[in-house]
């Protein structure tokens, strides 16, 4: 997450630079293969996926599906899911799909839970993929003040809300990857949702958890199903 305000430890998602994508030996995008919508996290911006959004493009995805959206994080991560909400409609008539697939890092994962919990999200989102997202607050977020940090720190009324009652709502298909060598998310526990499927990755950062190969993959295939 980290360059600008490191020292101050606040949840970062900035831009590492981009390995080289190994091409890929057949497409793996298929008629029933949604958009992706990447939901970047806080301080970051479209920019962030773009990593991942060319190992989509060596696996046949059409770059019209996959959408590196920018937001302003510094506002309410509830204003964020009503502009994401009009992104996902955007998304949907400029391809013809029917529902998106969301691939979320750090706090992108709970302005796009939002969506789906409160504003009707679940009936168009196929899968929603978090990674390193802190679903259950972070300490990290105890050092920054912008209104959608505070929503991060644990036992935030924002949270509080978003967690009560079903974690995962809707017919849509969750999971989340954390890292236990992901030091801006704290406590690790804090990733996994209750009714997700919840993956462990090897000892990566957390800027490593949209630029690694193996969760990349991964991801891919959960979307893809």
């Amino acid at each position: 997450m980290a360059t600008a305000v490191a020292a101050t430890g606040v949840l970062l998602a900035v831009q590492a630079p981009a390995p080289a994508a190994q091409a890929s030996s057949s497409s793996t995008f298929r008629s029933t293969s949604n958009p992706v919508l990447f939901v970047h996290g806080y301080t970051g911006d479209g920019s962030n996926w773009n990593t991942m959004a060319s190992r989509f493009r060596n696996d046949g995805w059409p770059s019209s599906y996959l959408d590196q959206w920018t937001y302003d994080w510094h506002q309410s991560n509830a204003t964020t899911a009503q502009q994401l909400s009009t992104e996902v409609d955007r998304l949907l008539a400029a391809t013809g799909a029917t529902r998106v697939d969301i691939v979320s890092h750090s706090m992108g994962g709970l302005s796009s839970r939002y969506y789906l919990k409160n504003l009707a999200g679940a009936a168009k989102v196929d899968a929603w993929v978090s990674l390193g997202g802190p679903n259950h607050g972070t300490d990290s977020a105890n050092s920054c003040f912008d209104t959608s940090c505070t929503e991060m720190r644990i036992g935030s009324a924002f949270l509080t809300a978003l967690n009560s009652g079903d974690e995962t709502p809707g017919s849509a298909r969750y999971a989340t990857w954390w890292s236990p060598c992901d030091t801006m998310i704290n406590p690790d526990s804090s990733v996994p949702l209750s009714g997700a499927t919840n993956t462990q990755t090897a000892c990566l950062s957390h800027t490593d958890l949209f630029m690694d190969a193996t969760v990349y993959a991964q991801t891919r295939d959960m979307i893809n199903r």
